[in-house]
């Protein structure tokens, strides 16, 4: 059966991402390229992140179009300033606790009101794999496929499935902090499929640091990634070639295993020009657009884009650092400081900063990141390693300085620097000197040379992945088929 026959039973997805800005805007490109192959779509966000979205795009960016419903879900935490992100310990623990009923009574008021409406009955549900806690249950309870999309790496995801074996081997929690300073974290693991020579170091950073056997971060991942054995089938936003090893590996631990990305790729073919669908965004920030005509008087491959991300936190000390690093490299940057990016007080930058910069660089408080990374101008990223960050950057061809922090980023940095070989890691205190050195290295170097070279390969790999005959596209539409079989 093809998936244009089998879309025309008029299957119903209802989407839930985990709700942190990158895998809303992950979920919201599988939910658009299910729509574009005939799904109608219930995009779940919850009560909070509607509000915000609300305020950043205006009252009627939600209003959605036939097939393409937005509703909400509470997380069961106190009301917040529509502003404000969540504290990413208590959401967590909300999600583990608050929303699994919320979510079947959800399903269940979509499934009463299909006789009455144009809108099918729910035929599957895909939820972020961090959001299985809300939706495995009400999957089983209504007999309805659940499909988890994993918006972090296949090399990520294997060092999460490890936590339970690291516990048991006693490796973790830590006795005492001297662990993280006497060489403990350069041990060398050599039993986990598909991660050849990696270090605990190298593992996402919630292991092996906390001393807490009671650590809710930890717990919440390691409970996560076991929960996916009760899915139907994984999606992993990443594409064949860039992890054939970790995904052979997993494909052997688990039934149906898909590698579909970039996404943004895969919708920019299946997506034409006059569709709705590309009114559509999830944006939790009002974007500055004013930065893309800064762009454009730019020359090609001269200006230094840095963005930390919608989560990562920088001490005041670590702003300025990176300021002065950024203005003595002479270079132009794009800098993108959120309002929260410093932790306990406002981003005020140094005089000396704003004065070196002037005419040169541009700061901005959130932007459209795919359109900045693939504008002409742009020869370099400065990035916090969040995955969503990462395979837009090869998407776009654009080498990067990895700085990560926290969860599934120090992963993702060691397999961009040291096995892809497309980034240069900026580890260990923020110091001015070192940014500087980094950046003039990238933009102008030989290793930003080289860098450049391979991440262009892995640009065109890409691509071809996701050509209707590559990879990414074979998958898409191969579990299309098995869930709409299987159903």
């Amino acid at each position: 059966m093809d998936t244009q026959s089998a879309t025309a039973k008029r299957s119903h997805a209802v989407c839930v991402p985990a709700p942190y800005q990158s895998h809303i805007g992950a979920m919201l490109k599988l939910a658009k390229l299910l729509h574009t192959k005939g799904f109608d779509i219930s995009f779940v966000n919850t009560e909070h992140n509607h509000r915000r979205l609300l305020k950043s795009r205006g009252p009627r960016a939600l209003d959605g179009f036939r097939g393409f419903q937005f509703l909400t879900i509470t997380d069961g935490l106190p009301p917040k300033d529509a502003d404000s992100s969540q504290d990413a310990l208590a959401l967590c623990d909300a999600l583990r606790k608050n929303m699994s009923a919320p979510f079947s009574d959800l399903i269940s008021n979509l499934n009463h009101t299909a006789s009455n409406s144009d809108v099918p009955p729910v035929t599957c549900i895909f939820s972020d794999g961090f959001m299985s806690f809300a939706t495995n249950e009400a999957a089983q309870e209504f007999g309805i496929p659940i499909i988890h999309l994993w918006t972090i790496p296949a090399c990520a995801f294997m060092g999460f499935q490890q936590y339970r074996t690291f516990r048991e081997k006693g490796l973790t929690p830590l006795k005492d902090t001297n662990h993280l300073t006497n060489g403990y974290l350069d041990t060398v693991i050599d039993w986990i499929p598909g991660l050849k020579d990696i270090r605990l170091w190298d593992l996402p950073t919630l292991f092996p640091r906390s001393r807490d056997p009671d650590d809710i971060l930890f717990n919440f991942c390691m409970d996560a990634a076991e929960r996916a054995n009760k899915a139907s089938a994984m999606i992993f936003h990443t594409f064949d070639a860039l992890e054939s090893e970790l995904l052979n590996a997993l494909s052997s631990m688990f039934p149906r295993i898909y590698a579909i990305g970039p996404l943004s790729l895969l919708l920019s073919k299946l997506t034409k020009e006059e569709s709705p669908l590309k009114s559509i965004d999830c944006n939790l920030w009002r974007e500055d657009t004013e930065c893309l005509r800064w762009l454009a008087s730019k020359e090609p491959k001269s200006v230094l884009y840095v963005n930390f991300g919608s989560m990562a936190v920088l001490t005041r000390e670590e702003l300025i650092e990176f300021a002065m690093g950024l203005a003595d490299s002479k270079h132009p940057f794009l800098w993108i400081i959120r309002p929260n990016l410093v932790s306990g007080n406002s981003a005020v930058l140094p005089r000396e900063f704003m004065e070196e910069i002037e005419g040169r660089s541009m700061l901005a408080s959130w932007c459209p990141q795919e359109a900045v990374l693939n504008h002409l101008s742009i020869g370099g990223f400065l990035t916090h390693c969040g995955w969503n960050s990462i395979i837009e950057s090869v998407s776009a061809g654009v080498p990067m300085i990895c700085w990560p922090s926290v969860a599934d980023q120090r992963t993702n940095c060691t397999y961009a620097c040291s096995k892809w070989e497309i980034g240069l890691e900026l580890s260990g205190v923020v110091k001015r000197e070192e940014v500087e050195r980094l950046v003039r290295e990238l933009m102008a170097g030989d290793k930003g040379k080289q860098m450049k070279e391979r991440i262009t390969e892995w640009k065109k790999q890409a691509q071809e992945a996701t050509d209707p005959n590559g990879s990414s596209s074979i998958n898409f539409d191969k579990l299309l088929n098995e869930l709409l079989v299987s159903n």
